[in-house]
């Protein structure tokens, strides 16, 4: 295998705002909170659905006892698991790396701080999941990111070298995970960070229409 490219799954790989926003805002509405605006809640997504229920009622001013709040965060996985490919579709310049990656020999990974089974749900909905050699939620080891393991654990599941892995995100908390780990980071400016991917100064910044398979292979080390 000639190295490996791991990416991040939400604002990276998949464009799933609109599916987990209108999640939050259902669930939480069913308990009286007012719905809260997209912008707001997308930098919390890579944080995941106990940030974005925790954020959105914060925003509106709302408190719940604990017992609600553990309630709306298992209505969320269940009703997210309804509706997780509704509106959530693959960036277009994800799907082009993903192709120039293949043609390279470069094996592919997915390292989410989504739950594993929701990942590959997602994945198989979007007929994305025979692509990648192995998928980590934050459920499948016993950290996740920003824990360098969850991104270690993954290239040595996935028969990768670490000394031949670029990660790709869109995140602060995935950039944090790269330089943890030592390997190098492609950086994405249109996904759901809470800081511009620009002022995290990642190895390769890329923005809509820029080929991300492109800066992937010039960061990866040769054999």
């Amino acid at each position: 295998m000639n190295g490996l490219a791991v990416f991040d799954l939400d604002g990276t790989l998949v464009d799933t705002a609109p599916d987990l926003i209108d999640t939050c805002n259902v669930v939480l509405g069913w308990r009286g909170v007012p719905p809260i605006d997209a912008t707001i809640l997308m930098p919390h997504i890579s944080m995941g659905a106990k940030a974005m229920i925790s954020a959105t009622l914060i925003e509106s001013g709302t408190s719940l006892p604990p017992d609600e709040i553990e309630g709306a965060y298992r209505d969320f996985l269940e009703h997210y698991a309804l509706r997780i490919a509704k509106l959530s579709r693959p960036f277009p310049e994800l799907l082009g790396a993903l192709d120039t990656l293949d043609a390279a020999g470069v094996g592919l990974a997915v390292c989410t701080n989504k739950r594993e089974a929701n990942a590959k749900q997602l994945l198989a909905e979007l007929k994305l999941i025979d692509r990648f050699r192995f998928v980590a939620g934050f459920d499948t080891f016993a950290v996740s990111k920003p824990d360098p393991g969850h991104l270690t654990a993954t290239v040595e599941a996935a028969g990768g070298d670490l000394a031949r892995t670029v990660f790709v995100g869109d995140s602060r908390v995935d950039l944090m995970t790269a330089r943890a780990a030592q390997v190098p980071f492609v950086g994405l400016a249109y996904g759901y960070s809470d800081v511009p991917m620009l002022d995290l100064a990642p190895d390769r910044l890329m923005a809509r229409g820029e080929d991300v398979g492109a800066a992937i292979l010039e960061l990866m080390p040769a054999a």
